[in-house]
């Protein structure tokens, strides 16, 4: 019995020994140290041993591509988990998780800014394993980053089940959201990111634009205000803010937000060309047409073919010139209306005029009745002031003819500062009216003043 127990002994005793030995081997090879002192260098030393051997030895590349990635050494630990999946790929080995390397790789081709190498690599980790938080939201990040929008949502949706308080996965949510045209849903989702995160600027921005599109102008407003300082949103804060201002007319606040973005010393070269543009349309809703003009030359020097701007150009360069078409063109209605009161006093020569009647026509024309007492003929006249530019159709003239017969006017003259349309012209051949176009009417504009001066006294 005793030399039976004995030998049972001695056997764990050899068992224990063996299996001792075994561990310190192993761990000689590749274990122990981590990213750190003598250990490190160990396991780099055993892995390139093993490698001059098998250059394709999944167990040293492991090994290796471990410590490089423990150093944030991307490039190397990429090179080294690509090798990697490719052998496992074909040959699986027990021990190593073809998740974890494909994981890693991607996470070190996303350090290294090789966004498709780590779709890649995240794709096929999320083949093994779709609940991983790191995997679902990177790729929701990089889909978002390919304006793939729709499937960004759901694997970002993904990523929020493992953890709902990531404010990077709420904020690409929202951001996700809005380009998507779902400002209302976005809007929650920034909101709690912000919460988290308050000094995510770009954030704020896009929460105003959710506000914007959901017509929620006040509260846009003041936030857009709030980031005009801003020397990275602010331009952008400026522009948008602008352009709420100028879609209720506020001309005067526009002007402040556009000028405010001009005093940025870093703009984008589109918003630049985008705020001169604004500021010059609302410089001229104020009738501020020598302020508009120096910015609609710089612009054109920049881009010629920029929106309107030459049209622009062409245009307010002639009315700044001529301060009687600027008049007639952009002033308030009284304004416009004395205007026309003078050229009809002066219209016929050596004339008598007492105008008898005026009505105005919101903002598109001015009628004016006058009983006209010249040497050689008295009459009733009738005179239609068109001030919207472009051609003047039949229609406006068929009805210029019938309120001539209402009145019992003998004669009508329809003065436009844009031109009349061949059937306008055709329509008016058998009849009593005289059309005026605007080169005829810049030279009536041009001589009014003169001639209301060499008047009469009566």
């Amino acid at each position: 019995m005793i030399p039976i127990l004995a030998a049972v002994i001695a056997l764990v005793l050899i068992v224990t020994v063996f299996v001792f030995i075994m561990g310190r081997s192993k761990g000689s090879a590749f274990g122990g140290g981590g990213k750190h002192g003598k250990g490190r260098e160990a396991i780099l030393r055993n892995a390139e041993k093993r490698l001059s051997q098998n250059p394709r030895d999944p167990e040293a590349l492991n090994a290796m591509a471990d410590v490089y990635f423990q150093d944030e050494i991307w490039d190397k630990a990429m090179k080294n988990y690509e090798l990697l999946a490719e052998i496992i790929t074909v040959n699986p080995v027990q021990g190593i998780d073809k998740f974890e390397v494909n994981l890693r790789y991607a996470l070190a081709a996303l350090k290294l800014g090789l966004t498709d190498q780590a779709y890649r690599g995240f794709s096929i980790a999320r083949s093994f394993r779709q609940d991983n938080f790191e995997v679902n939201y990177n790729l929701g990040a990089l889909e978002f980053e390919r304006k793939n929008y729709e499937k960004a949502i759901q694997l970002l949706q993904q990523a929020r089940i493992q953890d709902p308080e990531s404010a990077a996965v709420l904020r690409y949510l929202g951001h996700a959201l809005f380009r998507m045209k779902r400002p209302k849903d976005a809007m929650n989702f920034i909101r709690k990111a912000i919460d988290l995160a308050p000094e995510d600027k770009e954030s704020l921005y896009t929460l105003a634009e959710c506000y914007y599109e959901a017509n929620q102008t006040e509260q846009a407003l003041r936030i857009f205000n709030h980031l005009r300082p801003d020397p990275v949103m602010g331009p952008s804060a400026c522009l948008i803010a602008g352009t709420i201002h100028t879609e209720t007319r506020q001309y005067e606040s526009a002007i402040q937000d556009f000028e405010i973005g001009l005093r940025h010393q870093t703009v984008k070269a589109d918003i630049l060309l985008d705020l001169r543009y604004k500021l010059a349309t609302a410089y001229i809703k104020q009738n501020a047409i020598g302020k508009a003009l120096p910015l609609l030359k710089t612009i054109s020097l920049e881009n010629q073919n920029y929106k309107d701007v030459n049209v622009l150009l062409g245009k307010y360069q002639e009315l700044n010139a001529n301060k009687n078409l600027n008049i007639y063109m952009m002033a308030p209605s009284a304004d416009f209306v004395a205007l026309c009161r003078r050229i009809v006093m002066t219209y016929f020569p050596k004339a008598k005029v007492k105008i008898t009647n005026i009505s105005v026509n919101k903002s598109e024309w001015a009628d004016i009745l006058a009983e006209v007492d010249t040497p050689k003929w008295s009459d009733l006249i009738m005179f239609r002031f068109i001030r919207t530019q472009g051609a003047i159709g039949e229609l406006i003239v068929r009805d210029f003819h019938s309120h001539l017969k209402e009145v019992k006017a003998g004669k009508g003259i329809c003065i436009t500062v844009g031109n009349f349309t061949e059937e306008a012209k055709r329509y008016t051949e058998a009849r009593l009216i005289d059309l005026i176009e605007k080169d005829r009417l810049s030279a009536i504009l041009n001589s009014v003043d003169s001639k209301v001066q060499a008047a009469p006294k009566k």
